[in-house]
């Protein structure tokens, strides 16, 4: 295993556990299964485990296992703050104790703002006062780093790396979101802010792997480096010398096994011009099967009337290139998980936008048929449920 630096200079596994998806047996995680496949990640040297509070019995899986195998000193558990949940400053300390007693511990070694998704959100919490709370749980060794997680386009994410005085982040991203969601002017941009950066999604939910085009699948089994479609994957975020570590859902010993092997080998700056060239390869074909267009270069931001357009063309390429359910969901996540909603309704037709486009997309045009897919009416239900309840 290798391993990168923290902000204080503590030694990460480039390769990290993502606790969402446990296994699960008659309804129920799997604890057996779940505590081998955990304890032979650590066998392994992956030491960084990321959970949240919304992810059913994660917290309280973990925190058994842990506590069962003594190894709680070797590891870095990474846990998130429901904040769209949170009204109040005891809001937020009756979360965090039932957080670590699901833990079972008394710190928590990186804590994230769960989906913080604007500067306006930031400024919401600010009033119920989340630095003084923040200050006290670092002062007092219950919380070690705090950061945010994110999902949204990377002006955003640039000024609320800029809002306040972070020690990490975390955000999606891969070679098929290289100049969407944060993208690498993001990945850059908290780099240069000192921020590791701690990366998600690396196989876009098993897009870059599954779901893939025939000509895509033909490209990688042609290639003489004998890659799979994930190694590619992961191989080209750590060949970013900016990427901390890299999170995985893995589901199995074999699998954990595998990933570890290839983030024992995989180097920083590693890539020849012939790799980045079958990286481009696969990026066309696999645009060739989307909807839209879009790059997400971001051109035709920001919208008069705060449309986030290339969040939209994302989710709906993801509608009808790999799975309806997770693009409604990354949609919501992107439009209406924020004070000011960005929903595709919201055009007016203006036409600013179009003047951009690098790409000469008819952007109003397409909105309106994304509108159609995407904002069901589950989709107006839940914004107004978050307008109408201050959820974001």
């Amino acid at each position: 295993m290798q391993y990168r630096k923290g902000k204080d200079g503590a030694d990460i596994s480039i390769l990290a556990y993502g606790c969402m998806r446990f296994s699960k047996k008659n309804g129920k995680i799997d604890l057996e299964k779940t505590e081998r496949e955990i304890m032979e990640a650590v066998s392994l040297g992956v030491n960084y485990f990321d959970t949240a509070y919304i992810y059913p019995g994660s917290e309280a899986a973990i925190g058994e296992i842990f506590e069962k195998n003594h190894c709680r000193e070797q590891i870095y558990i990474a846990d998130k703050l429901p904040h769209y949940l949170i009204k109040s400053r005891e809001g937020l300390e009756r979360t965090f104790k039932e957080q670590l007693k699901r833990l079972r511990t008394d710190y928590i070694d990186y804590y994230l703002m769960h989906v913080l998704t604007d500067a306006a959100t930031w400024e919401r919490l600010k009033k119920l006062g989340i630095e003084d709370w923040i200050r006290e749980k670092k002062e007092s060794g219950q919380i070690r780093h705090i950061g945010f997680s994110y999902h949204g386009n990377s002006n955003m994410f640039c000024q609320l790396v800029d809002v306040y005085d972070w020690d990490f982040c975390m955000f999606q991203y891969n070679y098929l979101d290289e100049y969407s969601q944060a993208g690498k002017s993001g990945l850059l941009h908290a780099h240069e802010k000192g921020l590791p950066v701690m990366i998600m999604e690396p196989l876009r939910g098993g897009r870059l792997v599954n779901l893939l085009p025939d000509s895509a699948k033909r490209l990688i089994a042609e290639h003489e480096r004998g890659y799979s479609a994930a190694e590619w994957s992961f191989r080209w975020l750590w060949n970013q010398p900016e990427v901390t570590t890299v999170l995985s859902g893995m589901n199995s010993v074999e699998m954990l096994r595998e990933n570890a092997a290839i983030a024992s080998d995989a180097r920083a700056n590693s890539f020849t011009e012939d790799d980045f060239a079958l990286i481009g390869e696969l990026k066309n074909q696999i645009n060739h099967s989307m909807r839209v267009g879009c790059t997400g270069c971001g051109y035709c931001m920001p919208c008069p009337k705060g449309v986030d357009i290339p969040g939209t063309f994302s989710a709906w390429n993801m509608f009808y290139s790999q799975d309806k359910k997770a693009a409604r969901s990354s949609y919501m996540k992107c439009t209406i998980y924020r004070r000011d909603t960005a929903s595709a309704s919201q055009c007016v037709g203006c036409g600013k936008c179009e003047q951009h486009c690098p790409q000469g997309i008819e952007i109003r045009k397409e909105l309106k048929a994304a509108v159609s897919d995407l904002e069901t009416a589950v989709y107006k239900v839940a914004k107004a449920g978050i307008r109408l309840f201050h959820l974001w």
